[in-house]
């Protein structure tokens, strides 16, 4: 543990720590960011006598290359075990999408919005619909381009104003829910659970009652901007677009439930342990993998050509180590740096002098995660920048490491679809020919609602 830089370090970090985030916001790869942030906060904290960065068995014997060696270890630790988790994931979810099984999933459970004719009872059903596929389809914008071509053309048939239809499909992702999610597994993993654990018996009460809450915001929030878009005071973008169904492949009804087979098998088998039968998500992801390929051989009887579709995992997998895998590392290394200069424990210990106590402390990190989130458009560079300190911060205030991470982690999904320069905010608003400026200005009070009632459970629960 580096020693303490006090007022001094905790000035410095925070310096390094918005220039950072500028440099996000400005569209700079967050990786290279956060790794040359965390970098300079490392040298600095070198040069003003902090401490080494490594302890003595891991140290090459230098000073200066022990930044070095120290994202080597962080990333010989994170790809073993969690990396391969989030990659194996990823390539799963791929597949779905080259076979063609995610569409069929949203196709079928879209079905029985036809029946209903109320607009915005359609618009809260389809979010409860959406929350319920998301941990199915873990990715936030692919998700919200896919209900793009698919519940879209709905809404807007009913008379929904293209911004309010897109407003929702941006919130539709918004909880990063399920054991797939890279956020998720990195948080069960700093809380000492497995991903199922943590998704079964934590997050997802929680979550029910933040989409319970949002559907009933998104039914009123969506009538009143649409009335008062009718009476001509607010715009509703400039750019007409006709969205229509996606031309892809056709495939069985039955390949809507490919995509749910790992869960299906690591609730079984992984939480409930029947039979026995102990089972991770990697294994359930390998059988679903298995499943889905001997589904493709029996539809097309071209095993030249099945063989062929596996290229979509090992894509997959190759994306996500590019993207999460690294940007966990990148993320780490950045909190390595706002460690080694002492302003986490400044500031920890100034919320202890001014008497925070737990619910104030959860409060403190989330109002971080969820600032940091607005401004990068990123969930996932806040969270695994900043929740490394969370076992430590809980411990200090006498709380399980479980009972921070959970809201922190759901606070940055929440806090992602209010930024107007998110992935899936900026896609679906380009679809929908929409701001994306007044699209985040609908979502506001629906999320917002969202982010408080992540306080209050957590509140109730621990």
């Amino acid at each position: 543990m580096a020693s303490s830089g006090g007022l001094l370090g905790t000035i410095i970090a925070l310096v390094v720590t918005c220039f950072t985030g500028y440099f996000i916001f400005k569209k700079y790869k967050a990786q290279a960011v956060l790794i040359c942030g965390g970098f300079v906060m490392m040298a600095i904290a070198l040069m003003m006598g902090l401490g080494p960065l490594l302890p003595a068995k891991e140290t090459t014997g230098n000073l200066w290359f022990d930044m070095f060696r120290f994202v080597d270890v962080l990333a010989n630790t994170r790809t073993g075990s969690l990396g391969l988790m989030i990659m194996v994931c990823a390539g799963f979810a791929k597949y779905m999408n080259v076979i063609g099984a995610s569409e069929a999933m949203v196709e079928v459970a879209a079905k029985p919005l036809h029946l209903i004719r109320s607009p915005y009872v359609v618009l809260g059903a389809g979010f409860l619909i959406g929350q319920c596929l998301h941990p199915f389809i873990p990715s936030a914008s692919g998700f919200g381009l896919l209900l793009m071509v698919t519940m879209y053309p709905l809404y807007i048939s009913l008379g929904v104003s293209r911004t309010t239809a897109t407003a929702v499909i941006a919130t539709n992702g918004c909880l990063d829910l399920g054991p797939s999610s890279g956020n998720t597994i990195l948080a069960a993993k700093y809380s000492g659970l497995t991903p199922v654990d943590y998704f079964v018996s934590y997050q997802l009460p929680v979550a029910i009652a933040i989409s319970l809450v949002m559907v009933v915001a998104h039914y009123f929030v969506g009538q009143y901007f649409d009335k008062k878009r009718k009476l001509g005071l607010l715009p509703d973008g400039e750019t007409v677009v006709e969205t229509t169904a996606k031309e892809g492949k056709s495939v069985p009804k039955f390949y809507a439930i490919l995509p749910a087979v790992p869960v299906i098998l690591v609730l079984l088998f992984g939480f409930f342990k029947v039979g026995g039968i102990k089972m991770g998500i990697n294994v359930a992801l390998y059988i679903g993998f298995a499943v889905a390929l001997l589904c493709e051989f029996i539809r097309s009887r071209n095993l030249k050509a099945v063989f062929s579709s596996m290229q979509g995992f090992f894509d997959g997998m190759g994306v996500q180590f590019a993207t999460v895998v690294t940007l966990i590392i990148a993320g780490e290394t950045f909190a390595k740096g706002l460690q080694q200069l002492g302003a986490i424990d400044y500031l920890i210990g100034l919320a202890e002098n001014a008497g925070f106590g737990t619910t104030a402390m959860i409060l403190v990190m989330c109002t971080i995660i969820g600032t940091a989130t607005i401004v990068m458009g990123s969930g996932n560079a806040p969270f695994f920048a900043f929740s490394a300190f969370a076992p430590n911060v809980a411990n200090k205030v006498g709380i399980e490491a479980v009972n921070m991470l959970l809201p922190m982690q759901l606070t940055a999904g929440i806090f992602r679809s209010t930024s107007p320069i998110a992935a899936v905010v900026v896609a679906v608003s380009g679809v929908a020919g929409v701001s994306p400026f007044e699209v985040v200005k609908q979502t506001a009070i629906p999320l917002i609602l969202g982010a408080i009632t992540i306080q209050v459970m957590t509140f109730l629960m621990f």
